[in-house]
């Protein structure tokens, strides 16, 4: 591969050390999307790629420690390939291990894949290209391997917390960030955190019948394990220890203002479903 960014250095330290944080963030949570409501976000992509006997090979791009294609695998659909790619050596090496071996995975940046141009039907990618340098060469690349009329689907983040967690994490965790000061990384291009507009600007030279929906995930965690996931995501894991600590005193603290009678938190993670075909 060639030299990683910073931002990809970071990504490929964070996902040795912390393997399958995605799936364990994403993996559980009901989506609903359109009215529609899915086991989760996973689910949600999987659903994209029709059950019948044509044959079908599928990509998932940053495909993390397999979670979507263990669910494509279970089908044992005849006629499906399924390739998984990733430029993280941590987490293919946990996706090995519990999928079948059939299945090709590939040490590989998005941005220069090694398939060969019109070999695959669909792209699927779950909460990874709103983080991915030069996202124009990755829209190249994906509508280069894809067939004709393939298709790109993948799930992207929208907003972060869901209710008024939000409105406590944020300010609190921006507070401790500036007196830490960890090295700015700038994750992404800016288009892709902006409105739906973004993703359809973006897609548009690459790809028509371009989508852009709204997914949300409502989760109901206790406050303990609210934190539990949230300190597995990037910007709590470049604050210092202290930092961290600090950060979690406070925050569980306040989250005692806005328990349910049971105890739980009413919040959950705004997400986009982004799809497009090959002319």
């Amino acid at each position: 591969m060639a030299t990683p960014s910073a931002v990809e250095s970071y990504l490929q330290d964070f996902h040795q050390r912390i393997v399958g944080a995605t799936t364990a963030a994403f993996g559980v949570i009901p989506a609903t999307i359109d009215g529609a409501t899915y086991a989760s976000s996973y689910h949600l992509l999987s659903s994209v790629i029709p059950e019948s006997s044509e044959p079908l090979t599928v990509l998932d791009l940053a495909c993390g420690d397999g979670h979507l294609l263990g669910l494509l695998a279970a089908r044992k659909q005849a006629g499906l390939t399924l390739i998984g790619a990733d430029m993280s050596q941590g987490e293919l090496d946990a996706a090995r291990v519990k999928l079948p071996s059939e299945i090709a995975l590939l040490n590989e940046r998005a941005q220069h894949l090694s398939l060969a141009d019109d070999s695959t039907d669909f792209v699927l990618s779950h909460m990874a290209m709103m983080l991915m340098d030069d996202i124009d060469q990755v829209l190249a690349e994906t509508r280069r391997i894809l067939r004709p009329a393939g298709m790109l689907a993948s799930v992207v983040g929208r907003t972060f917390l869901l209710g008024e967690v939000m409105q406590i994490y944020i300010p609190l965790l921006q507070a401790i960030a500036k007196d830490d000061a960890p090295p700015p990384l700038r994750f992404g291009d800016s288009r892709m955190h902006s409105t739906t507009a973004g993703w359809e600007t973006l897609l548009a030279p690459y790809f028509t019948e371009v989508r852009c929906i709204d997914v949300n995930l409502e989760w109901h965690p206790r406050p303990a394990e609210l934190w539990e996931s949230l300190s597995q995501t990037y910007d709590v894991d470049r604050l210092s220890p202290q930092a961290q600590s600090t950060l979690r005193v406070r925050f569980l603290e306040a989250l005692s203002d806005i328990q349910e009678n049971d105890g739980t938190i009413s919040t959950g993670w705004g997400l986009r479903f982004v799809s497009g075909r090959k002319a």
